[in-house]
């Protein structure tokens, strides 16, 4: 009988942490450094993927994601190595797809060429901003016209690209809002991610909304109608949602993505990185320490980079039902059955597709629009008890 996890497959995340600023809305574990050396990390990754790979013999690799922190600052020849390593270990599909994030200044875009010669065949810039006063405030260090030499660089080393914005900036109207996607879709290769802007405490944006200094956000309502706007644009571009913040062609899905929502397995390697993995019948997180000097550190020295927690079934169905519900398709509730032992409750179903949150489509359950823009509401009305 297959395992859960095969429903969604199998792929890897590593985790650079290093990045030329801190953006001031950022909450990943990224760090400013003045001198890495990448000689160190790539022995430290080659070790991690080793032992990895001994937890998972004969996998199929379905796809490598390189994220950060900006992973564009990775030496060329750091990721070719790190993928020929991995290359030696698994088995992948024909179709693998192996994906970098990178910011679109003219020194990452000048590496764009030597990381396809060295196996990565999709990259993710970025852009955040078509507009220069907003890039500022978002404290990126590129301007519009570097994002868009970035971009043509890109497409002519990758077939597939894509980038991110972010919506409902400081001051930002419904009407800029429109204007600026329908430039970005005319951009646009095959997909794109685009996010409403959060505050999330801990942050610089986060210090000083507490403090009252940060005006001119948009109200509920307005996100909400630019949130909209974007679900109308992007269908009629052919780039519909598959996702709440994710739209792309049919067929250009990001693959490793797709793996989280899907509620697959992957291997996290770098510090701050997340795993899920199935073993001997067991699903485990994963999870390494955040400090970039401590993991390199833990890994150097032959020690477990972080904690492993077996999950129980309810935290498993608890967590596929909180990634699937993010989909477009929505979730097969059989499954959440077989994970939890117990059916989703009825009576909560009913009611929240009696309020239009969602619906019954076949044998899936999915989020409606109206649902996908309070996903956060839908889920702990499920998981509320």
């Amino acid at each position: 009988m297959p395992e859960d996890w095969q429903n969604g497959g199998f792929g890897l995340y590593l985790h650079w942490p290093f990045c030329e600023a801190k953006c001031p809305y950022c909450d990943f574990n990224s760090h400013v450094v003045r001198h890495i050396d990448q000689r160190r990390w790539l022995d430290a990754y080659l070790s991690e993927l080793d032992r990895s790979a001994a937890l998972t013999p004969n996998r199929i690799l379905r796809s490598v994601f390189f994220g950060g922190g900006t992973p564009s600052l990775m030496e060329p020849e750091v990721v070719a190595a790190i993928l020929e390593r991995i290359r030696r270990l698994w088995p992948q599909t024909n179709d693998i797809e192996v994906t970098l994030e990178a910011n679109p200044g003219s020194v990452e875009a000048g590496r764009f060429r030597a990381y396809a010669q060295g196996g990565v065949n999709r990259v993710s810039l970025g852009v955040q901003a078509l507009n220069d006063d907003d890039l500022r405030r978002l404290g990126r260090i590129h301007d519009v016209a570097q994002a868009r030499t970035a971009f043509d660089i890109a497409r002519s080393a990758f077939d597939r690209v894509s980038f991110d914005l972010i919506y409902a900036r400081q001051d930002q109207t419904k009407d800029q809002w429109r204007a600026e996607l329908s430039e970005a879709l005319s951009m646009a290769v095959d997909h794109l991610s685009l996010y409403q802007l959060t505050i999330e405490q801990g942050t610089a944006f986060g210090d000083r909304y507490n403090r009252g200094k940060l005006r001119g956000l948009p109200d509920e309502d307005s996100g909400a109608e630019m949130f909209e706007i974007t679900q109308e644009l992007t269908e009629a571009a052919g780039m519909p949602a598959y996702e709440v913040s994710n739209h792309a062609r049919a067929g250009a899905e990001s693959r490793h993505n797709l793996i989280y929502w899907n509620y697959g397995d992957y291997i996290g390697i770098g510090p701050g990185a997340h795993g899920r993995l199935t073993l001997n019948g067991t699903r485990y997180a994963t999870e390494t320490v955040l400090a970039p000097g401590k993991w390199l550190e833990l890994v150097e020295s032959g020690q477990p980079a972080g904690p492993v927690r077996a999950l129980e079934p309810l935290d498993q169905a608890e967590e596929f039902l909180m990634m699937g519900l993010r989909l477009t398709e929505g979730i097969d509730p059989e499954r959440y059955h077989v994970l939890a032992g117990a059916p989703l409750p009825e009576a909560k179903t009913q009611y929240l597709s009696d309020i239009g949150m969602i619906r019954r489509d076949g044998s899936r359950l999915k989020t409606t629009k109206e649902g996908r823009l309070v996903l956060n509401a839908v889920i702990s009305e499920y998981l509320g008890g």
